[in-house]
C-alpha cells in the first residue's frame, strides 16, 4: 500500500563537497524560516534515509528514537507524523532537522559479507512536509532547495561503532528563529521514490525504562568499569563537570573476561561512545544516531570523581504493549523467563533481529519463526512483526526467494532456498493467526505463503523429498565444532523434509480457512505426498529413525508425520537420548523449541522436567547458574571457567533458544489457546520436577485469561482460572483423583482438592525393577547409568527400547559372569538409596 498523501516535498542532501574535510562524516543539521499565523491545526510529517530527529522552534518534536524505523527501504519507507500546532508561534517559525546514518547508510553485516555501507541510499536524504490548516485555506512548508543546511556537533555516528560528539562544536539556537545561518551552506533535491513513503503500521522505537549502575568494578589492569546489572539494549546518559575539550569515552560489551571487558564477540562492531565536553558547568549527553547491547561499561576520561550515580542506562526497543506473564516456584526457572523476555525486547528494535550487539543485528528469518510463539505470548506483536512480514513479501517478490535476512543488504548474494529460516513466510503468518485469530493476517500473507511453497515444490525430488541444495539444520548443535555451527547430528535434510511436512500442512490448514478449496485440496495430497517421502526415506516401520538425533525424533513427533504406534516407539527412544545425555541438551536452534513438547506428548513429562530444570552445561539454567540476564545464542557462550566460546557467533543475547519458554506458558502454567486467538482457552497445567506452583496471565484480543496452581505441602491442590468475556475454556485439573476435566464460562474459577496419596511417590526398588519401570524414573535412571557407565565406560544402557524395558536388573547381573568387583554391591546400593528417599 502506497502513501495517499499529496506530497509536495522532496528529499534533500547537503551539497557534495569538493574538499576532503570531515564536513561529510558529520550527522548535518538542516534548518528553513518560514511564517505562521495560528493555524487552527498544524501536521509535521518527517522521514529520512538515516536517521532523523526534527525540531520545530528548538523544541524536539515527538519521543521515538531511531526514526524512521528499518523497513525495506526500497519498497517501502515509513514517516513519522505529528500535530505540532502547540508548537507554532505566530510570525516567525523555524524548522529543523538532525540526520545520522541508521540502517539506509550506514554499516551492515559482517566481514566478508559484502558492501557494508551505504547500501540503501549514499547521501544523507532529509524529507519533511509541514501542512498548516487555516479556516480557509492550507499552506505547506516542505524540504527543497530553500532548507540550509550544516554539519553538526556528531562528528560521527554508526550503529555498530557508536557515536563521536563535540559539545564544543553545538550551535546553540540553531533551530530556532533569528539564528544567524550566514555560512550555512545549500541543499539539493535527490532522487527517491515517493511511492514508497507509507504511514507505519508498527510501533516506533522509543526511550522504555531507565536503569542504574549496581557496581562500579576496578578491572585487573586499573580500568573503570560499570556493571549495570542486566544485559540491555540502548545506550548510557552521563553527567559529567569538566574543561572544555575533555572527552570522555564509552566502551560497551555485555560480559567481563578475566575481569576485563569481553568486547571480543563484538568481533568488528567498536561499540564505543566519545564525549567531548564543552566546559564550563553541568552536561548531560547521551547518544541519538546509535545503540548497544551491554551490561557492562568501560569509562576513560572521566575528569574528577566517578560515581555510579553519574550514569543511567537507557533502554530502548519497539514500543509494543506487554501481555505475557509467567512465575514459578522455582527462582531460576523464573530467571529463565525473564532473560527471555529480555533477549525479546533487546532484538525487538524496529524488527526483529538476531542480536543487538555486534557487527550483525539483522532480521534473520529462521530466529523469530522458531521464538514467534514465545514472542506472540509476551507482546503484542502484531505491529512489528506484521510490518516485517510485509518486507519479507515485497522482498521475496522481487527476488523470487525469501532471503535470509529481511530487510536484506545482501544486493548480490546468492539465492538461497532452507527449511526453518526461508518458510517463515509461511509459518510466522500461522503462528500469529493462532495468536490473534484474524484471518486477515493469514489473507495478507498469501500469496507471499503460496509463492515459497510453490518454490519448495519445485526442488522436491521424484517421491516428494527435499534432499539437494543448502541448508543450516539443526543450526548450533552444542556438539558442533565451534568455527561450523551448522555441523550438528541431524542430517540437514531430514530436518527440511520434516519443516517441508509442516509447512503443506499448514498451507491446506490456511487454504481452508481462507475458502480456497482447490487450493486446499492441492495441498493436501502435497502434504500426503511429502510425509509419505519422509516416512520413506527417514522412519522404520518400528518408529525408529535412521537419523536418530533428539531433534530428528522431537520433530518427527510434534510435526505429525508418525503413526499412533510409531509415535510413542518414538517417544521412548528419545526419552532414552535425553537420558543418555544425562538430560543436557543436545539439541540447536531448531530441536530445542519442540523437544520439550515431544516427551511430553509421547508420555515423558518427568524426562522433560528434567531436562528443563537440569543446571549442568549445556542446559536451560546453566546460563542462569552462571548470572545471564538474556539467553545466549550458544549453550556455552560462556564456558564453566569463566571464558568466552571461541566460536566467532558468540552472542549473549540472542533470543532464539528461549523458546522453550512457549512450552513454559502452554504445559508448565498451563494456558493456551483451544481456538485460534483464544476464542477458546484451555487451561491445562502438568506439574513435575521440584515445582509446587506456576502461574500465567495473557492479555488475549477478549481481555486477560489467567491460572495458577499450587500443591500443598498436605498434597492439596488449589487451582484458580480466570476466563474473559466472550470465551469459554476447557479446564483440566491437574493431580485430579477423578482425572477431571470441565468446561468454564466467562468469570473466575477456584478449586480446591485432595491430589491422589501416590501422585508423587516412587515405587519400591528391587533386583526384579524392570529397566522401562528404572527409566521411567529420571533421577534414578541418571544414577544407575552413572554407576554402571563407572564399571564399563562406554557402554551405553537404554531403558526404553523393545529389547530393554522387560528385562529385570537381576537379568542383566546374570548375563555379566565375570562381574568386576564391587559391581553388584554398587548396584544394589543405587537401589537401596533411591528407596530411602521420600516424596
Amino acid at each position: 500500500m502506497t502513501a495517499s498523501l499529496p506530497w509536495t516535498a522532496r528529499f534533500i542532501a547537503p551539497l557534495p563537497h569538493s574538499d576532503t574535510t570531515d564536513r561529510s562524516e558529520r550527522a548535518p543539521l538542516f534548518r528553513r524560516d518560514f511564517t505562521a499565523s495560528s493555524p487552527r491545526r498544524a501536521v509535521l510529517h518527517v522521514t529520512a534515509l538515516g536517521f532523523v530527529e526534527a525540531y520545530l522552534n528548538g523544541h524536539r518534536v515527538g519521543d521515538e528514537v531511531l526514526a524512521p524505523g528499518w523497513t525495506s527501504y526500497r519498497h517501502r519507507l515509513n514517516y513519522s507524523t505529528y500535530d505540532v500546532t502547540d508548537l507554532l508561534k505566530d510570525g516567525a517559525n523555524t524548522l529543523g532537522a538532525m540526520v545520522g546514518e541508521g540502517w539506509a547508510r550506514g554499516r551492515l553485516g559482517w566481514e566478508g559479507a559484502g558492501p557494508t555501507k551505504n547500501i540503501f541510499a549514499d547521501r544523507p536524504g532529509l524529507f519533511m512536509q509541514l501542512e498548516l490548516d487555516y479556516a480557509d485555506h492550507a499552506e505547506t512548508v516542505v524540504t527543497d532547495t530553500d532548507f540550509r543546511t550544516a554539519p553538526g556537533p556528531v562528528l560521527s555516528d554508526s550503529i555498530y561503532d557508536g557515536e563521536q560528539y563535540d559539545a564544543r562544536l553545538e550551535l546553540p539556537g540553531w533551530s530556532t528563529p533569528g539564528f544567524n545561518a550566514t555560512g550555512w551552506a545549500g541543499v539539493e533535491v535527490i532522487d527517491w521514490d515517493l511511492e514508497t513513503l507509507e504511514a507505519p503500521t508498527k510501533e516506533p522505537v522509543r526511550r522504555i525504562e531507565e536503569i542504574a549502575v549496581q557496581r562500579l568494578i576496578t578491572s585487573p589492569s586499573g580500568k573503570t568499569v560499570a556493571d549495570f546489572g542486566q544485559n540491555l539494549v540502548g545506550w548510557v546518559r552521563v553527567n559529567v563537570e569538566g574543561d572544555a575539550g575533555t572527552t570522555v569515552t564509552l566502551r560497551h560489551a555485555e560480559v567481563l573476561e578475566d575481569g576485563e571487558l569481553g568486547t571480543r564477540p563484538l568481533r568488528t562492531a567498536k561499540a564505543t561512545d566519545n564525549y567531548t565536553l564543552r566546559g564550563g558547568g553541568a552536561e548531560t549527553w547521551e547518544p541519538r544516531f546509535t545503540f548497544h547491547g551491554f551490561r557492562y561499561v568501560e569509562i576513560k576520561g572521566y575528569p574528577g570523581q566517578l560515581t555510579a550515580d553519574r550514569l543511567t542506562a537507557v533502554v530502548i526497543h519497539t514500543d509494543m504493549t506487554r501481555t505475557g506473564w509467567f512465575e514459578s516456584s522455582n527462582p531460576l526457572l523464573n530467571q529463565l523467563h525473564r532473560n527471555t523476555l529480555w533477549s525479546m525486547k533487546g532484538n525487538f528494535v524496529s524488527l526483529p533481529t538476531d542480536c543487538p550487539q555486534r557487527d550483525e543485528r539483522l532480521g534473520w528469518t529462521g530466529d523469530i519463526n522458531v521464538f514467534g510463539p514465545t514472542a506472540a505470548y509476551l507482546y503484542d506483536v502484531r505491529g512489528i512483526l506484521g510490518s516485517w512480514l510485509r518486507d519479507l513479501a515485497l522482498e521475496q517478490s522481487e527476488k523470487g526467494y525469501v532471503p535470509m535476512v529481511v530487510p536484506d543488504f545482501q544486493t548480490h548474494a546468492a539465492p538461497m532456498t532452507t527449511a526453518v529460516w526461508s518458510d517463515a513466510a509461511v509459518l510466522l503468518p500461522w503462528t500469529l493467526y493462532q495468536a490473534y485469530g484474524d484471518e486477515r493476517i493469514l489473507a495478507d500473507a498469501y500469496n507471499s505463503m503460496k509463492d515459497f511453497t510453490a518454490q519448495v515444490e519445485g526442488l522436491l525430488n521424484p517421491v516428494g523429498l527435499w534432499d539437494t541444495g543448502f541448508q543450516f539444520g539443526d543450526w548450533l548443535d552444542p556438539d558442533a565444532p565451534p568455527e561450523n555451527p551448522g555441523k550438528g547430528k541431524t542430517e540437514p535434510h531430514l530436518v527440511a523434509a520434516a519443516y517441508c511436512c509442516r509447512v503443506t500442512q499448514v498451507m491446506a490448514q490456511t487454504a481452508g480457512i481462507l475458502g480456497h478449496q482447490e487450493d486446499q485440496t492441492r495441498y493436501l495430497k502435497l502434504a500426503a505426498r511429502v510425509k509419505q517421502a519422509f516416512l520413506d526415506e527417514y522412519v522404520a516401520p518400528s518408529g525408529r529413525l535412521v537419523n536418530g538425533s533428539a531433534t530428528a525424533y522431537a520433530l518427527a513427533i510434534t510435526f505429525d508425520i508418525l503413526t499412533h504406534a510409531q509415535e510413542a516407539r518414538a517417544g521412548e527412544a528419545l526419552a532414552a537420548l535425553v537420558a543418555e545425555a544425562k538430560y543436557t541438551i543436545s539439541t540447536g536452534f531448531v530441536g530445542t523449541p519442540v523437544l520439550c513438547d515431544a516427551l511430553t506428548r509421547t508420555g515423558h513429562l518427568e524426562d522433560a522436567y528434567r531436562l528443563l530444570l537440569q543446571t549442568e552445561c549445556p542446559s536451560f539454567l546453566y546460563p542462569v547458574t552462571m548470572d545471564a540476564t538474556t539467553i545466549w545464542e550458544r549453550w556455552d557462550s560462556m564456558r564453566p571457567d569463566g571464558t568466552v566460546n571461541p566460536g566467532g557467533m558468540t552472542s549473549f543475547n540472542h533470543y532464539a533458544l528461549g523458546a522453550v519458554a512457549d512450552w513454559l506458558h502452554r504445559t508448565v502454567a498451563g494456558l493456551a489457546p483451544a481456538e485460534p486467538g483464544y476464542k477458546r482457552i484451555r487451561f491445562a497445567p502438568k506439574p513435575g520436577g521440584d515445582l509446587t506452583s506456576a502461574a500465567a496471565r495473557h492479555l488475549t484480543p477478549y481481555g486477560e485469561a489467567a491460572i495458577s496452581w499450587r500443591i500443598g505441602d498436605d498434597g492439596t491442590v488449589v487451582v484458580d482460572v480466570t476466563v474473559p468475556e466472550g470465551t469459554n475454556a476447557e479446564v483440566i485439573l491437574p493431580l485430579h483423583p477423578e482425572d477431571l476435566v470441565t468446561e468454564v464460562g466467562p468469570g473466575t474459577h477456584h478449586w480446591n482438592y485432595q491430589a491422589p496419596e501416590c501422585f508423587n511417590e516412587r515405587p519400591a526398588y528391587s533386583l526384579d525393577t524392570t529397566f522401562g519401570v528404572l527409566a521411567q524414573d529420571p533421577e534414578i535412571w541418571q544414577t544407575f547409568t552413572e554407576t554402571f557407565a563407572s564399571y564399563f565406560p562406554g557402554i551405553p544402557l537404554e531403558g526404553n527400547s523393545p529389547e530393554a524395558k522387560n528385562l529385570t536388573i537381576k537379568d542383566m547381573l546374570g548375563m555379566i559372569p565375570m562381574r568386576p568387583e564391587g559391581f553388584a554391591e554398587a548396584i544394589e546400593k543405587v537401589l537401596t538409596a533411591a528407596n530411602e528417599v521420600t516424596t
